[in-house]
């Protein structure tokens, strides 16, 4: 019974019962078969079973010993002891045998075939799991997209248009007096040709994509909570003028996203855009401090502080010369199209706005650094130009060696009357030569000393580094910048090329004193990760933010005033009322005090703003830079969940960004109306 078997009877399909109930089913019973003779062949054991395909045919039932002979037949052991039987060796292995049902269908015998053998013969194979597609190790991932695209585009072609006639009948007078009527074609419009425009034709592709990951990298902070007057009644931060946040929250929703909470700077949101604020008149006097307190929209219990503070912007003649070095990141992470390519564009408008005296170098850094392009005069842009166009991406990041260099090339044409700039241009990766980002710092900050200053431009997504941009700006003295479009270029690098380039105060700080006497508790909106200590607002060694000619800074505080029901700290109850700050007896909201040192000195000077209430303003009637801060502070709110707008939605926010619209010269506000639709349409 241990040797092969070829099961004859009917086996049940997939739908069969269980293994164990299986086996007892197919199992020969214990009864010995009678003694037989043994069978030369299958055709002779099985004449039956040789009906063709399709007949219907009925087969005899047999008892379970005839069953038992054939299968040892079959199985080459013959119950006769005759001597004259071939030894089971020698026969070949049975073939598996296919039946006919009483309904002339065939068995499926592959099921049969693929049976483990068991002590009694064959066991059902296991139900196997459904099988997955799984990728490789290190495959890219991939989806389907199904867009629109142009097949032919617009053109204009030269049609001929034949001569329109009519049909005119006229009397003619005969020499004899009398008349005669005659019917003849009058030209009308003289034939001629004219300019007709075939509109584009599109057409529906389904392609498949490779899904990159987005490794981009963004500094995590926590929002600035509410706080307490009383108990803490001064906040101080340093200036930020970058504007990288707005950049990718544009990117993001424009690729049908919203951008991760941590990308949310509120300051950077507000500071992009251009406010009417009073200008000073001097450089002596860099900046000139606004401030006005309105209703906060989305709360009827507190009031919102707009500092609002406006960069001089020096004369023509009085615009030192520019030794800019250009420091591009040609590794291969640079090859995306939104990446050298819409670099080099972006450069070539950075051009359009220097002078002849200004004087322009290349360095590029991939797997090793060296210089593209020796200073030259900004007035041979050809030259400089052709040096663009022939940069290539590829190789890996040599970041420390291409920072170096540029450093040395700007102290080759160093203008100590001039501005001194090195401009890093790069998706953020940095990844050879630099032991950590605490030694990349620190070389910036002693570069820094001596008059040479680092702005940086972001380019791309995917591996954006944003957490290292902004420091390497940050301990630069300079600015950090995302250029998602070559729209984006122009207004940072033409439109704004004086604010880029030229710094007219440096280490700017503003420190907030409020007084408990009017304001409960209070909140800065932004600005988390510029914070700085009480004690650094007047220790002149604290670098702080820089501020370039014509630059706008905004910072907004939510203030809660004293009997507010909005108030959400309650009064400690075990101290003294002798241990709580004493009145002042002043009707004063706040006192703002801004300390900034010129570009080239080591001094800070200090310039204080008392805020009272003259400076209260019903919303309605305040500016419409007012109205459209605080839109876009709402926005930036919402957009990193913070819970004090949880009954504000984007509609809200849109209505009130409308009112603040105003002229809009640039179309940067409706643009981001435009946007705040978006938003709204993903968040529903």
């Amino acid at each position: 019974q241990d040797a092969p078997v070829a099961v004859v009877e009917p086996l049940p399909l997939p739908s069969a019962p269980k293994t164990a109930d299986r086996q007892d089913a197919i199992a020969p019973p214990p009864a010995p078969a009678p003694a037989r003779e043994p069978i030369a062949s299958l055709d002779a054991a099985v004449p039956e079973f040789e009906a063709p395909f399709g007949t219907q045919q009925s087969t005899p039932k047999t008892s379970p010993a005839p069953r038992i002979e054939r299968q040892q037949a079959l199985a080459g052991q013959s119950t006769s002891s005759d001597s004259s039987s071939p030894p089971a060796a020698q026969l070949p292995p049975p073939p598996v045998i296919e039946r006919l049902s009483a309904k002339s269908s065939r068995v499926n015998t592959s099921k049969i075939a693929a049976m483990p053998r068991t002590q009694k013969g064959y066991a059902p194979a296991q139900a196997s799991a459904p099988q997955t597609k799984t990728l490789p190790a290190g495959a890219p991932k991939t989806r389907t997209v199904t867009r629109r695209v142009l097949k032919t585009p617009a053109r204009t072609v030269e049609r001929s248009v034949p001569a329109v006639t009519k049909m005119e009948t006229r009397r003619v007078l005969q020499p004899d007096g009398s008349y005669t009527t005659t019917t003849e074609p009058v030209v009308v419009q003289e034939a001629g040709t004219e300019l007709i425009t075939i509109p584009p034709t599109f057409e529906t592709i389904t392609e498949t994509i490779v899904v990159q990951p987005d490794r981009s990298e963004f500094e995590k902070f926590i929002p600035n909570p509410v706080t307490a007057a009383a108990d803490t009644p001064v906040s101080t931060f340093s200036i930020d003028v970058d504007t990288a946040a707005y950049s990718f929250f544009r990117s993001s929703v424009t690729r049908g996203q919203l951008p991760p909470a941590s990308s949310v700077r509120v300051e950077e949101m507000i500071n992009y855009f251009p406010y009417d604020y009073d200008a000073p008149r001097s450089k002596d006097e860099p900046f000139k401090a606004n401030i006005t307190v309105t209703p906060t929209p989305w709360n009827a219990d507190t009031k919102l502080m707009h500092i609002g503070i406006k960069g001089y912007v020096p004369p023509v003649s009085e615009r030192p010369n520019s030794n800019i070095v250009l420091l591009i990141d040609t590794s291969g992470s640079m090859k995306q199209p939104n990446k050298l390519p819409l670099l080099i564009n972006s450069f070539k408008l950075l051009l359009n706005t220097l002078d002849e005296d200004d004087t322009v170098s290349i360095v590029t850094y991939a797997g090793s650094a060296g210089t593209v392009l020796e200073p030259t005069s900004a007035s041979d842009k050809r030259k400089i130009i052709a040096a663009l166009n022939n940069l290539r991406a590829g190789g890996s990041t040599a970041g420390a060696a291409g920072l170096e260099l540029a450093y040395n090339k700007a102290m080759e044409s160093f203008d100590e009357d001039g501005t001194n700039r090195v401009i890093l241009a790069t998706d953020g990766d940095f990844n050879v030569g630099f032991r950590s980002p605490d030694e990349m710092k620190t070389f910036i900050t002693e570069k820094r000393k001596t008059g040479i200053f680092l702005s940086v431009l972001g380019f791309g997504r995917g591996n954006y580094k944003d957490e290292l941009m902004q420091s390497l700006a940050q301990n630069g003295n300079g600015t950090a910048a995302y250029i998602d479009t070559l729209a984006e270029a122009n207004k940072v690098l033409a439109d704004e090329s004086g604010s880029a380039l030229i710094t007219i105060a440096k280490d700017v700080k503003i420190q907030v004193e409020f007084n408990p006497d009017t304001i409960a508790e209070y909140r800065l909106i932004g600005y988390e990760t510029r914070a700085l200590k009480r004690q650094d607002f007047n220790n002149d060694a604290v670098d702080a933010g820089e501020i370039g000619a014509g630059h706008n800074v905004t910072a907004i505080y939510e203030l809660t005033p004293v009997g507010s029901p909005a108030r959400v700290i309650d009064d400690l109850r075990y101290v003294k009322e002798d241990a709580k700050p004493k009145s002042s007896g002043s009707d004063e909201l706040a006192f703002v005090k801004i300390r900034h040192k010129l570009p080239n000195s080591d001094t800070s000077t200090l310039q204080t703003f008392p805020v009272g209430p003259r400076a209260e303003q019903d919303l309605k009637r305040a500016s419409e830079d007012m109205r459209f801060a605080a839109a876009v502070a709402a926005v930036g709110q919402k957009l990193r969940g913070d819970t004090q707008l949880a009954n504000y939605s984007y509609a809200d926010a849109i209505e009130l960004a409308i009112s603040g619209k105003g002229e809009d010269k640039h179309g940067y506000r409706s643009e981001f109306i435009q946007l705040l639709r978006l938003v709204d349409t993903m968040e529903k």
